[in-house]
């Protein structure tokens, strides 16, 4: 009798909320698709299929309670779109299925997604094609989704056959220089996987603290993880730690921190590369252990940007594989990934110089220099590694070293010809071209941004990424695994400081990884990023707006020169003048390409939605 009696208040319940939200919710008509990564192919048809509260969920050939159908379906409850479960399919259904036969037009991320009038037809051959079948669906959703019911939605019929072009979509963040949280971590982890981003580089140790939590070893969190607070200081003018100074400023992540953020990325089809700084950059490790040092003298974890150059850890110091060897085993016990990014970044080797122990070890072994001394540990740590079924990523300055290991993973910061070196010498290389790729720079004027690293990457320019070095022979493309965006934090203090920093560039890399050369298009991709700019507002992301400055081309027409003005973010108004005058609203607007004499100074002021944008800026045009 209460079985009953509880059943028919569920039913009642149940019909009570389909009631409201199909009464208080709102109807929205979509009328283009704007997705990030563009797709691979994508056609537009005549009918649509209406979302409602009517809309039921089928998983077929995958279980209900697999990590993916559990996250498409909490994810559709976020989103307020509660579609009730069916055991097999039917008509106003979106079903996810996983193919009985292999498509090899999919590969293993792929998906094939149809919208119909009769539901929406989603199958992949992996569980990770459905998950970015399932971020290709949420981006043909309105862009308030988060934040509005609707009570229908209705799509464009469509048919889009996706798959990335790259395997590695990798985003490194950095928690060394600032720390944080387990939950903002996941934040980043959501970021990623909504653009369809693949490999995680958790930065987690560096001088300015380590991050993780190592049992044989308690002072390397106890000591190394926190640093006298010098946040009042600009990055790069804060002095270093005084005698007896408390070191309050830091964090770690426990073992079960990152059990939990490893299965939060699982997931989402994230693998969780972990990442420490070896041989160098090593003042957190010395601080908490002062012997492993060539002169054992006691040192503070560094305070600001540039890491103590004497900081190198002793090579000829036999305790200091012994070690590495136990701080690596633990950490490849926690994490699954098959690799670990070692760092390998340039060191300096004159505590190596002035150490007996380090010569003495480099006559040993009748090396030539203490660079190829460098090398030699590298790759110890790589062969011990290798024994664990792990594998080191290293930053190109390796290969300076003499040797890389052979199973090495290569991350490439120098550009084409160094790519071109490393892909006949590594597994594989992932691209880092900071010209590209670094997200710790000023993405707008300087004067109108929050402090970053002195130079100016524009979301244009991130566009025009490509890995696939120039001149790199058809047989070497193969060795050239993706790429690599990085966000080192010496000016970030903070997790939404990190979004500002990253939102919107990551989504152009995200492109640039995804999409073929061929399918990408400047003028799409600026209008697609403009909704989601409201997504990214409705569900709390910070993001940077843009650059507004007037990007101004001259071509030269008879004994003048014809004169275009766009700007970065799409649905700018630019005012103008050409007599020297500060352009105001009451100046003419730009809506045609300009014939003007040469020499003649151009001065604009640009507005958007109704709002002035940054300050004047003028143009001596000539030919240059």
């Amino acid at each position: 009798m209460i079985r009953n009696t509880l059943t028919a208040r569920w039913i009642i319940l149940s019909f009570l909320l389909t009631v409201l939200w199909t009464s208080c919710g709102r109807k929205v008509e979509v009328t283009e698709y704007n997705i990030i990564p563009e797709p691979e192919y994508i056609v537009s048809k005549g009918r649509s299929y209406t979302l409602s509260s009517s809309t039921r969920l089928c998983f077929a050939n995958l279980g209900r309670n697999t990590p993916t159908a559990k996250y498409i379906a909490n994810s559709l409850r976020r989103m307020h779109v509660r579609p009730a479960f069916v055991g097999s399919p039917e008509s106003d259904c979106i079903l996810f299925s996983l193919n009985d036969t292999v498509n090899p037009e999919l590969g293993n991320e792929g998906y094939l997604l149809q919208v119909k009038p009769d539901g929406i037809f989603v199958s992949a051959n992996t569980e990770a094609g459905l998950l970015y079948a399932f971020e290709t669906f949420v981006q043909m959703l309105p862009p308030d989704i988060l934040s509005t019911s609707y009570a229908h939605i209705t799509l464009p019929e469509c048919t889009i056959l996706d798959r990335p072009q790259y395997a590695w979509r990798c985003s490194q963040l950095d928690v060394t220089r600032h720390f944080f949280t387990v939950k903002e971590i996941k934040r980043h982890l959501d970021l990623m996987v909504a653009y369809k981003l693949n490999k995680f580089v958790w930065h987690l140790a560096d001088d300015q603290g380590w991050r993780v939590e190592i049992d044989p070893y308690p002072a390397l969190t106890d000591i190394g993880a926190w640093r006298v607070d010098r946040r009042d200081y600009p990055w790069g003018s804060a002095p270093a730690a005084r005698p007896g100074e408390e070191a309050t400023y830091g964090g770690f992540y426990s073992p079960a921190d990152i059990a939990e953020v490893v299965e939060y990325a699982s997931s989402r089809n994230i693998e969780v590369i972990p990442s420490i700084d070896i041989p160098g950059r090593c003042s957190a490790i010395l601080a908490a252990y002062p012997s492993l040092s060539c002169d054992r003298r006691v040192r503070t974890v560094a305070t600001g940007p540039c890491w103590p150059h004497d900081a190198t850890l002793c090579v000829g110091n036999d305790s200091t594989l012994h070690f590495l060897y136990n701080v690596l085993d633990c950490i490849a016990s926690l994490f699954p990934s098959e690799y670990i990014h070692i760092g390998c970044s340039p060191c300096s080797t004159e505590p190596w110089e002035q150490c007996p122990r380090c010569q003495a070890l480099k006559r040993k072994l009748n090396l030539g220099s203490e660079t190829e001394l460098q090398g030699w540990l590298v790759n110890q740590v790589a062969e011990h590694l290798s024994r664990k079924g792990k594998r080191i990523i290293g930053w190109d300055d390796m290969l300076d070293c003499g040797t890389v290991p052979a199973d090495a993973v290569v991350a490439v910061t120098k550009g084409d010809s160094v790519a071109t070196i490393a892909s006949l010498l590594a597994q594989g290389i992932v691209v880092a071209d900071p010209d590209y790729c670094s997200f710790d720079t000023y993405q707008a004027d300087t004067m109108h941004h929050p402090a970053a690293l002195p130079r100016q990457l524009t979301l244009h320019h991130a566009y025009q990424f490509n890995p696939m070095p120039r001149n790199l022979p058809a047989t070497g493309h193969k060795q050239v695994w993706g790429g690599l965006c990085t966000l080192w934090t010496d000016h970030i203090h903070t997790y939404d400081q990190a979004e500002y920093q990253l939102l919107p560039r990551l989504c152009a890399f995200a492109e640039c990884l995804w999409t073929r050369p061929e399918h990408k298009d400047w003028q799409h991709f600026r209008h697609k990023i403009e909704q989601h700019k409201t997504k990214f507002a409705t569900s709390g992301h910070k993001y940077c707006p843009g650059s507004f400055k007037p990007l101004v081309t001259r071509t030269p027409h008879a004994d003048r020169l014809l004169v275009t003005i766009d700007t970065e973010v799409a649905d700018c108004c630019i005012y103008y003048t050409l007599d020297g005058s500060d352009p105001t609203p009451e100046s003419s607007v730009y809506v045609e390409p300009l014939l003007v004499s040469r020499g003649t100074l151009l001065r604009t002021l640009t507005f958007y939605h109704g709002q002035q944008q940054e300050g004047i800026y003028s143009y001596k045009l000539t030919t240059n």
